[in-house]
């Protein structure tokens, strides 16, 4: 399944994903352990909520 990285807006592959993290109960991928780092400290931030 094709999903956007929410930190770098990247399309990747889900089943590729170098990192993921549990939301509100929806998983996010994430295209480098990096954006997930991102993500995880500001997670409303790259949301949009």
């Amino acid at each position: 399944m094709k999903v956007v990285d929410p930190v770098c807006k990247m399309t990747i592959d889900s089943e590729k994903a170098a990192a993921t993290s549990q939301y509100k109960g929806q998983t996010i991928y994430f295209c480098a352990p990096g954006c997930k780092t991102k993500f995880d400290k500001e997670p409303e931030k790259y949301l949009g909520k």
